[in-house]
């Protein structure tokens, strides 16, 4: 099936394969979306057959094709063909059915190309209206031209074609609609706008305008970058630009209370007696970095509380002071912080932290349990969908409910997995590698009255023969690394311990296909036998119109 080159060309490009060499890479891309393309219709008396695929056709640099969309590859790119060749093209911004005119900008050693799309010629089968007018330049939330149905649709087939292909599991136990199936169905977000509870927009000396492409005689398209001159601009970095900044006046991603301030923040800023100035990341001179806001709850009225943070190269509070005294007449601003950073660097998180406004924390409800949160916390992103997820966390954990076992807490991050499992366990013992992670995982279990919870920091990248020795031995286990997934001591390492159960979320499906392979299956060259046994994988889409898909996954030992 077309769908299932899609997938495979999805997970060639994944960190999974990023061991091999490139050419490696791509060979193993071809080769599997050759060997998955759809076959052709079989001719009857009243069609002509369909040319023969043209196998030796490769595309020139900047080379301009028509190109027909097959599916949906690794972060949301598409994968085309042109017409009659089984060579592979990954475009940005191409969506299944849609034929397009684009222009060839990377050839990848023969193996694949990289394509910019220039204009639609034909929309895709599932195309609908996208609300925001960026959406296409923006590159947040490529996917919203394309129906949510369609989207989970292409990320559950995504899932299912990495756990065949990588994962190496039959795929007859791959069907959803069987009840004994490992892959579930995907569960879907009832919220696919406002669902966000923090966004980060920059400051940016280049204001970065809608791309624009112009057709020459000879066929040649010419990007133009409209850029007005050296107009300042607050919004979203351009897709590929570290110095430029698209100007973003709204965003349908996060709250309208955000909205509220981001508004009042670009009627304020740019105003030229106020002396406000953008930070210049090529002559590091300029006060303004980045914007970031988050919201969260009073956790008596349930009201949004909204904190904004200021991030800027010095502490000159006299300079913030007329944004401060706009924003706070909006009712839900409840905190207004600002980051000092002082490096050359791009980061939000500053040296330094003062208060102008209100308190330091805002609060947040998970699962039961109160969460504070400062500026630089990491907190799940869409609030009401990590709470479905927790819940099937829960769920898959499978805890007796009489406090008599140990939970291990891997990659625990503030702790939010761990606590809202505490009160049923014995006790948890969290690991993670940011100290400033383990410091609020310390701190929400004090607010909450949890006293059976242990959080350390280490890297579990790291870990040596004494690691395991500092707790008994674990129940169940719950590991939610990010994307580059396990290290391949830590999956020796759970090989050994043998826990019941595993409970294993993942943000990046390719390279937890990966682990469930070796945990299931074993390393031969690593002398490594499996003792797992897959019982079910829940996807579950936690960022709507993005490529981003979180999975669920329960191993038993056998």
């Amino acid at each position: 099936m077309a769908t299932a080159a899609a997938a495979a060309a999805a997970a060639a490009f994944s960190p999974l394969r990023r061991r091999l060499p490139l050419h490696h890479r791509g060979r193993r891309l071809l080769a599997v979306a050759a060997a998955l393309s759809p076959e052709p219709p079989a001719p009857t008396p009243t069609t002509s057959p369909p040319p023969p695929p043209r196998k030796g056709y490769f595309p020139k640099r900047n080379e301009v094709l028509e190109l027909t969309c097959e599916g949906l590859a690794f972060k949301g790119k598409g994968v085309c063909r042109v017409d009659g060749s089984t060579f592979v093209l990954l475009c940005d911004g191409a969506l299944p059915g849609e034929r397009l005119l684009a222009r060839v900008r990377r050839i990848r050693r023969g193996a694949f190309a990289e394509a910019a799309k220039l204009r639609t010629l034909e929309p895709h089968r599932d195309a609908v209206d996208a609300p925001c007018p960026l959406a296409a330049d923006c590159g947040g939330c490529k996917a919203q031209s394309l129906a949510y149905a369609a989207q989970i649709r292409h990320k559950h087939l995504q899932v299912r074609e990495l756990l065949v292909n990588f994962g190496k599991f039959d795929p007859r136990k791959m069907e959803s609609s069987e009840p004994d199936a490992i892959l579930k169905p995907i569960v879907p977000c009832d919220e696919i706008f406002r669902y966000r509870n923090k966004m980060e927009f920059s400051f940016g000396t280049k204001r970065w305008m809608q791309r624009e492409w112009k057709e020459e005689k000879d066929d040649e398209v010419v990007k133009e970058e409209k850029v007005e001159g050296d107009g300042y601009s607050l919004g979203l970095h351009a897709p590929g630009f570290f110095d430029k900044v698209l100007h973003v006046e709204k965003c349908l991603l996060q709250s309208e209370p955000a909205d509220k301030v981001l508004a009042i923040v670009q009627e304020t800023w740019l105003d030229p007696a106020l002396g406000l100035t953008p930070y210049d990341v090529h002559k590091h001179v300029g006060f303004l970095k980045h914007l970031m806001i988050r919201t969260g709850r009073n956790i008596t009225t349930g009201a949004p509380e909204v904190m904004v943070n200021f991030v800027t190269s010095c502490y000159k509070p006299e300079l913030l002071e007329p944004l401060v005294n706009n924003i706070t007449k909006i009712p839900e601003v409840v905190s207004i912080m600002n980051n000092v950073n002082t490096s050359v660097g791009n980061t939000s998180v500053g040296e330094e932290e003062y208060t102008l406004y209100g308190k330091p924390t805002i609060t947040e409800m998970l699962r039961g349990l109160t969460f504070q949160i400062s500026a630089n916390s990491f907190f799940q992103t869409n609030t009401k969908q990590a709470d479905v997820l927790y819940k099937l966390i829960g769920e898959s954990a499978g805890l007796k409910g009489d406090g008599s076992e140990i939970i291990l807490d891997l990659f625990c991050g503030t702790g939010t997995i761990g606590l809202t499992l505490a009160r049923r366990a014995k006790h948890v013992y969290g690991y993670e590698v940011v100290p400033e992670a383990i410091a609020d995982a310390k701190k929400n279990a004090k607010l909450n009255g949890i006293s059976n919870a242990t959080f350390v920091q280490g890297d579990l990248n790291k870990i040596n023969e004494t690691f395991g020795k500092e707790f008994p031995k674990p129940d169940i286990i719950i590991s939610d690394p990010n994307r580059p997934g396990m290290h391949m001591k830590l999956i020796k390492w759970l090989l050994e311990v043998k826990a019941p159960r595993i409970v294993y979320v993942s943000c990046n499906p390719a390279t937890c296909a990966r682990d469930l392979d070796y945990l299931c299956h074993g390393v031969e060259e690593k002398d490594l036998k499996g003792c797992y046994e897959l019982k079910t994988v829940i996807p579950v889409d936690m960022f709507p119109h993005t490529p981003h898909i979180e999975c669920i996954c329960v191993l038993e030992l056998c």
